[in-house]
């Protein structure tokens, strides 16, 4: 079987032709494009904007970077412009039950309105009460009914004292009250002299005091009753002048809103309100304006209001304004980056008053389901996730349709105290969930109501086909992240170097990166670069020179790792050959930044029962794949060597100085021929490294970061220096996806290195050991030199030994222990 040849250089990179652009510069370009390569996403997108159904709402899955989120408030921007403007909704005291604050729903731009009218007409009617209770007519007729209740009383203790005096009887007003003493000449008789009377006499003076001090208490019993009646006209009198004062104000604000019955309804219950706390409600307004309160007369009558410091204020009816829409903004688009529970269906804050928590309807605070109800919300899942109750919250709202605004602590049970339970507002919001992959069908997995809830997925894909169309697409792509950015604009060098950028992260010939966040990042640092240069359009040196800082300021790691196998502190061979030890390749990836790290893998084996041992796997160092494409050597070498007989070796493969975890089969083909080197005892060349998984019919198969491998063993040849042997052995199916860095590509062109398509083990093992692979021939044997044929012959005298082994082992056992003894 013959070896396959070398890659050529335009096998290795896709290069494309600036000549090929039909531009000079971006500026000549449409500068208005932001998503490209997402026409299943923007499908899926636009379905979920337009289907008005419970549960469609979206959850856009892809990679990091790929623009997500912008694409997403792209479009929903755009559709929000034709949509009309949704309902004001605000919050006004419950006149019924102070704990329910009430919601009404306005048109869109009224709810303003409304609350600036409310604020007008309690001006109005602060005003309108004070003069009409300081009017001359009321103080008048307040005085009148007071009038009338002292002279009945006067009226009756007059009439009691005339007749007690015409029986010598004196009525006497005390400090304690009122009492009655005999007159003697005119003058009150002293008690002494009282008591100096004659019994007779004194008897008759004190049966007329009893008679006179019961009439007495009937008059002082009456008086209360009387004060109740007077009390009840004053009412009445302070209803009927706070009527007079507002009636015309609330008529006003019935006429206004006519058409609102909601309204309506407060302002009935909210007149009716004011007419019974009319007497706090103007003293509060009185003190606040600096006016005198209304204060007792001479006769000891009070306004009911006087004794109610703290009660009742104006503030009771103005209007919490909870979310304003402008009539001709379009329905909103809410972007909520710190989805707590509360920050999602509102909270209702608290103040600290004479050292305790109060509340009222005007500290209801709105969360981004009110912003973006009648509109569009979009939140990033992993960020949602994050925050304790707010997954649950989200998705109670959207099962029940309506906001309904509770702490966490009440909605799990956790508090019993007394606060404000505002009435629920309806909900519809068309909610777009942000997030990776994994974690949308991580919830699918745990979470059954995710069916019900997010019925639409818009799957963002990371990769898309180089064509000409996404290539105009991208470069119109490209225009628009400089306008944006505010960059100078891009030559077509500058736009080729990008696109051969895109295709290195896309990690394909034929497919551009849709990581367009990467893209926007290397666009500003070129843009730097060019700047700095005093240069008005980016160049291809500019983009090269922003992607080489970039290489610097991630490849710390790398720089140790390459100066300690320099130094032969990690020990990797470039020259020379050795049994049983071969360079693998694996890649090493730090905050995003990916680079190829050669490994020394070795093989060791020895008569056996067929086991294959993984060293890194018994030391718990190897993950399930790359357990598994060990396991997979098994099966390769069972099927194809001497299967008439067991397997009889034991073999031993490492990962030399490998101190962390791998995982992964793409080193099981380099395993594969290190195994076969020891087996055949024929020496691998050192200045080779390989890469590629292997199936179990020794076909070599592709592997991922073939790119970063290929060029972490070049980097390692060049420092040792190259010598034009090495080279690496790569799948043939990975030829595609090679987009190698410019001085590996010189190297190849130049002879010093070499890049070799593998298909089979054969002719790896071929290259590898410059010896012929071999095929089976018409007898069914290997050529004896071949590498099949040593391997199969080692293993046939493995089972030979292990079957000589077993019958020896029997006939001891079968021998009696008497002749063993002797």
């Amino acid at each position: 079987m013959a070896t396959p040849d070398a890659l050529t250089p335009d096998q290795l990179r896709r290069t494309i032709d600036p000549a090929d652009f039909t531009f000079d510069t971006t500026a000549d370009l449409d500068a208005d494009t932001a998503i490209v390569g997402q026409d299943r996403a923007q499908e899926a997108l636009e379905f979920g904007m337009a289907i008005d159904q419970p549960g469609f709402n979206v959850f856009a899955l892809g990679p990091t970077g790929t623009g997500r989120r912008r694409m997403v408030r792209r479009m929903l921007d755009a559709e929000a412009e034709r949509a009309p403007a949704p309902s004001d909704w605000c919050y006004v005291k419950n006149m019924d039950e102070e704990r329910t604050p009430r919601a009404l729903q306005l048109d869109a731009g009224a709810g303003a309105a409304f609350r600036d009218a409310m604020d007008d007409f309690i001006e109005a009617a602060q005003a309108a009460l004070s003069a009409a209770f300081d009017s001359e007519e009321y103080q008048a007729r307040r005085q009148m009914v007071e009038d009338e209740v002292r002279s009945e009383q006067e009226e009756a203790l007059e009439d009691l004292q005339e007749r007690a005096r015409n029986e010598d009887i004196a009525l006497i007003r005390t400090p304690n009250g009122f009492a009655f003493a005999p007159i003697r000449d005119g003058e009150v008789v002293s008690p002494d002299e009282f008591e100096a009377l004659e019994d007779i006499d004194r008897d008759t003076v004190q049966e007329k005091i009893d008679a006179f001090e019961d009439e007495l208490q009937q008059i002082m019993r009456k008086l209360p009753e009387r004060q109740r009646e007077a009390q009840q006209r004053l009412n009445d009198l302070n209803e009927e002048m706070a009527h007079h004062a507002i009636d015309p104000l609330i008529d006003e604000l019935m006429e206004a809103y006519s058409h609102h019955d909601a309204i309506q309804a407060h302002i009935d219950a909210l007149q009716d309100d004011i007419v019974e706390n009319v007497g706090p409600l103007v003293q509060q307004h009185d003190q606040v304006s600096g006016r005198a309160a209304l204060s007792d007369d001479s006769s000891g009558s009070t306004m009911p209001w006087m004794a109610m410091q703290g009660g009742p204020s104006w503030d009771r009816y103005r209007v919490n304004l909870l979310v304003h829409h402008d009539r001709d903004e379009g329905a909103p688009v809410v972007v909520c980056d710190n989805p707590t529970y509360a920050n999602l269906v509102g909270r209702v804050e608290q103040q600290a008053q004479m050292g305790a928590l109060v509340t009222d309807f005007s500290l209801i605070q709105p969360g981004a389901l009110h912003e973006a109800n009648g509109g569009y919300l979009i939140i990033e899942a992993r960020k949602l996730l994050q925050q304790p109750y707010a997954w649950e919250g989200l998705k109670r709202v959207l099962n029940s349709q309506e906001i309904d605004i509770e702490s966490p602590q009440q909605a799990l049970g956790l508090i019993r105290t007394v606060s404000l339970d505002p009435e629920p507002i309806p909900l519809n919001v068309k909610l777009v969930l942000v997030g990776e992959r994994w974690l949308y069908h991580l919830l699918c997995a745990y979470d059954p109501d995710m069916e019900e809830l997010f019925k639409v997925m818009a799957d963002f894909d990371d990769r898309m086909d180089f064509d000409d169309a996404h290539v105009q697409d991208y470069t119109e792509l490209l225009a628009t992240m400089a306008r944006e950015a505010d960059l100078p604009p891009l030559d077509r060098s500058g736009v080729a170097r990008i696109m051969e950028r895109s295709l290195r992260i896309a990690q394909d010939q034929q497919k551009l990166s849709a990581q367009v966040d990467a893209i926007r990042d290397l666009l500003v640092e070129a843009g730097y670069r060019a700047r700095k240069d005093g240069a008005d359009q980016i160049a291809a040196s500019h983009v090269q020179a922003a992607r080489d800082a970039q290489t610097r300021r991630a490849d710390r790691l790398r720089e140790r790792i390459y100066e300690s196998i320099e130094r032969d502190t990690l020990y990797v061979d470039t020259d020379g050959a050795v049994v049983g030890q071969i360079n693998g390749l694996s890649v090493l990836e730090q905050s995003g930044f990916a680079f190829g790290r050669p490994n020394r893998i070795t093989a060791r084996v020895r008569l056996g029962q067929g086991d294959i041992v993984d060293i890194e796997r018994e030391t718990a160092l190897g993950g399930p794949l790359h357990a598994k494409g060990v396991l997979v050597l098994s099966g390769f070498l069972s099927g194809r060597y001497a299967p008439e007989h067991p397997l009889s070796m034991h073999a031993s493969l490492v990962f030399e100085q490998s101190y962390g975890g791998i995982d992964g089969d793409s080193a099981s083909s380099a395993e594969l021929y290190a195994l076969l080197s020891a087996l055949a005892e024929v020496p691998i060349k050192q200045s080779l490294a390989v890469t590629g998984s292997v199936n179990q019919h020794g076909v070599v198969q592709p592997i991922g970061g073939v790119n970063e491998k290929i060029e972490g063993f070049f980097d390692i040849c060049t420092r040792d220096g190259l010598t034009g042997e090495q080279g690496v052995l790569i799948p043939q199916s990975n030829v595609p996806h090679l987009m190698l860095r410019a001085d590996v590509v010189e190297a190849v062109e130049a002879g010093t290195f070499h890049v070799y398509p593998i298909e089979t083990i054969d002719e790896g093992i071929a290259l590898l050991t410059g010896e012929p692979a071999g095929t089976r021939g018409d007898n069914g044997s290997y050529p004896a030199e071949s590498i099949n044929g040593r391997v199969e012959e080692r293993l046939l005298t493995f089972a030979r030994q292990r079957q000589r082994f077993g019958l020896n082992g029997k006939a001891e056992r079968d021998e009696p222990a008497s002749t063993s003894a002797s």
